[in-house]
């Protein structure tokens, strides 16, 4: 490559993109110059917008009176590329964190765009809902600091696999509906009142510890759990992540998080609808990184 072309990449201004199921709220949107990737949402054979014309309530409110689940797609190559030449055309140079390639093809038909595209670099974020947030967040850093955009996704990519993300799930009922657990697990669980943690890996999801009780009352525990006895935790910020909580229940579980750790930042944010129709309402997770 000769040296002009060289110069010309590096000089290149750099923008952070992330598919919607980061969960980034349009204040963090806006804080950090990060712009999202819709995914689709399909309710009744009408394809919608997740975040741009439909919201979590309106797939609860559908559920609730028709007793069916919206499903979710991933956006096909050619819409990636569409997303990602708007920018390129404009002179950028991107770096795309998306979904974990294990949870959905969401990943390698933004990899497939960006191979018919110039700088465009896509870090499979190994994760989902603001796990990706974090990456986009340390991405969008470094693009403020200069740091080219073949830099910024060669340093951040390997970060994926240090990622603490779980969630506490109130309700099976959509997991159900959904073919993700069978009818005698949701009963079984529905009885004894059990919430399942479901932590998220680089290879999928898995289920972790089961809680006894009320969603409010468990969450406290939940959140002793993931925050002690680990001396690596990177203490930059901690994402409080739900789907709908009472106040009440976020700002307790706010106050345990400052009462085991010291994170420089909590942010608090509302699922979007492609992880809320699959978790349902009233499920929370707090979402951070390690050292």
């Amino acid at each position: 490559m000769q040296k002009e072309q060289i110069e010309q990449i590096e000089s290149k201004k750099v923008l952070i993109t992330c598919d919607s199921t980061c969960d980034l709220s349009p204040e963090l949107q806006a804080r950090y110059n990060i712009n999202m990737m819709s995914f689709p949402v399909i309710m009744d054979g009408v394809s919608y917008k997740d975040g741009e014309n439909v919201i979590p309530d309106d797939l609860f409110k559908f559920f609730e009176t028709t007793g069916k689940l919206p499903s979710t797609s991933a956006p096909n190559p050619g819409e990636f590329a569409d997303f990602f030449e708007q920018y390129t055309k404009e002179g950028y140079a991107i770096v795309h964190f998306s979904i974990g390639s294990a949870l959905s093809c969401g990943h390698i038909n933004a990899r497939n765009a960006a191979a018919t595209l110039e700088d465009v670099y896509v870090v499979d974020s190994q994760s989902l809902s603001t796990g990706g947030a974090l990456l986009a967040i340390k991405a969008a850093e470094l693009a403020q600091q200069g740091y080219s955009a073949k830099e910024i996704a060669e340093l951040v990519a390997p970060m994926a696999v240090r990622m603490d993300v779980s969630f506490v799930i109130d309700t099976l009922q959509f997991l159900y509906k959904g073919g993700r657990c069978s009818a005698l697990s949701a009963l079984g669980a529905n009885l004894l009142k059990l919430k399942p943690c479901i932590e998220v890996r680089p290879a999928g999801m898995d289920v972790g510890k089961k809680y006894r009780g009320k969603i409010a009352d468990v969450l406290p525990g939940y959140v002793e759990a993931r925050l002690t006895g680990r001396s690596n935790i990177d203490f930059s910020r901690i994402f409080i992540t739900h789907s709908g909580c009472d106040q009440s229940i976020i700002d307790a579980v706010e106050g345990k998080i400052r009462e085991l750790a010291d994170f420089n930042e909590i942010i608090v944010t509302r699922a979007g609808c492609t992880i809320s129709v699959h978790c349902g309402p009233n499920t929370l997770g707090i979402l951070f990184m390690y050292q």
